[in-house]
């Protein structure tokens, strides 16, 4: 038996339960649910006049009783709106649009649970929003879901959320004049399908109070066109941030032209990089770096970038990864290739406890792959790798204190300088060691490279 709206009510007159909102009250929300209607509570689509206390009291109605409220298609002026436990606001996609008019934010909840926005267009109107604060603030909600959603033009962030758990779906975030969404101290949360265009400074970040486990999922999203609008040496200017949490997965993502890198994992222990496109990046393009413990990078593709992949701070705890199956090419110095000890131009960076396995690297002006910095090196393996038209093939560092590199079943092809190199800093002190190495450098295992 197919269960109409009718047959619901009728159903619940022979029963005798109470229905929890007045008949006058009810509406039909997309997809044949039972729910309200803001144009019940007084509210008008397209005014000039803010409409906030007729919202809240739509808002409070619908979640006291468990059902959608219905944004019919139009403009509506409000700020300041609280979302307590079970919101559920549901609009016409691209025509149901909610603008900020005053306040520290557009809505916000905090402490409540089972909270659902899809279909909502939220306009910021350029206008400056506080710090810690977004253009949504969510802070402490257990189960927010939020899909098919647009966020534009917001004065500073667009969705901040601070302790969540959720999914955060197929939406589209432009115009944030700080970043498009700020995770902080996640519960478990999911970052899929999104559409993220010219932010001031980062697209997604994903952020601890402390370091500790984390786990957000970041998938399957577009970001394109992220500025570094705030400046720094690498805070901003990313299409994914990642700082102190650990478990977090970045995975399938198309991320291009960001000021800085795709992906950058600051004291992120155990984060996953894996299957992303980046093209068009002005720095590194995905960076492991500073006090972490595990890293795996994997099958990505990177096209443009002033280094390739970077897993480094040997010197403040940063260690342990997997660098494997990537393509790279067709990177650039901009200028010099070190600037203040900061790599340009180089396929593949790593320092200690790392495995660098199966990547194919082209068109790098400095070097395919540079291992450890100055005496900052140890157990690193680099096996079965092909570096192509690269001045420098492999670069290793032998100076006083480096410790122990396996270089074995590479092919190096077309290198201007040499195939392999040791290193002190900058500075060449060996030929090239594909074809001798001295007794001196017993930390050095070299073997089985095809050289061409």
């Amino acid at each position: 038996m197919t269960l109409d709206r009718r047959t619901l009510l009728a159903g619940l007159t022979v029963t005798g339960a109470a229905a929890p909102v007045s008949i006058a009250y009810a509406a039909t929300a997309p997809g044949g649910g039972f729910g309200m209607d803001i144009t019940k509570f007084g509210v008008r689509a397209n005014g000039i006049d803010d409409q906030s206390r007729a919202l809240q009291e739509a808002i409070n109605a619908a979640a006291g009783s468990r059902v959608p409220l219905f944004f019919p298609p139009g403009v509506y002026r409000a700020g300041d709106l609280v979302l307590p436990s079970g919101t559920h606001l549901v609009g016409v996609p691209g025509a149901s649009r909610i603008t900020l008019g005053f306040g520290a934010s557009l809505m916000a909840s905090s402490r409540a649970e089972q909270i659902m926005l899809s279909g909502l267009t939220f306009d910021g109107g350029s206008r400056p929003l506080p710090e810690k604060r977004g253009l949504l603030t969510i802070r402490n909600v257990r189960e927010f879901v939020m899909r098919d959603c647009v966020f534009t033009n917001a004065g500073g962030t667009a969705l901040l959320l601070e302790g969540v758990d959720g999914e955060i779906a197929n939406n589209v975030f432009t115009g944030a004049l700080k970043a498009a969404i700020f995770s902080l101290d996640a519960a478990g949360l999911a970052i899929r399908n999104n559409t993220i265009r010219n932010a001031g400074n980062n697209g997604i970040l994903v952020w601890r109070s402390e370091k500790g486990d984390d786990g957000t999922i970041v998938s399957g999203n577009r970001i394109e066109d992220i500025a570094a609008r705030d400046g720094g040496s690498g805070q901003n200017g990313n299409g994914v941030n990642i700082f102190r949490a650990a478990n977090v997965i970045v995975a399938d993502n198309r991320i291009k032209n960001c000021a800085f890198s795709a992906v950058r994992g600051n004291a992120a222990s155990n984060m996953q990089v894996r299957g992303n496109s980046a093209t068009s990046l002005g720095e590194v393009a995905i960076y492991s770096e500073f006090d972490f413990e595990g890293a795996v990078i994997a099958n990505n593709t990177i096209d443009g970038a002033a280094l390739g992949i970077s897993v480094t701070n040997f010197n403040h705890g940063g260690r342990l990864a997997v660098v494997q199956g990537n393509l790279i090419r067709n990177l650039v110095t901009r200028g010099k290739a070190f600037v203040d000890q900061e790599a340009r131009g180089i396929g593949i960076g790593a320092e200690a406890d790392t495995i660098v396995s199966g990547n194919v690297i082209e068109s790098a002006p400095v070097a395919g792959i540079w291992l450890g910095w100055k005496e900052y090196l140890r157990d690193v393996a680099v096996t079965g790798n092909i570096v192509r038209q690269s001045r420098i093939g492999i670069a290793v560092q032998v100076s006083k204190g480096a410790g122990s590199a396996l270089v074995a079943d590479n092919l190096i092809s077309g290198t201007t300088m040499g195939a392999i190199l040791g290193m002190d800093g900058l500075k060449r002190v060996t030929n090239d060691l594909s074809r001798d190495k001295p007794e001196q450098y017993a930390q050095l295992t070299i073997s089985g490279n095809r050289v061409q």
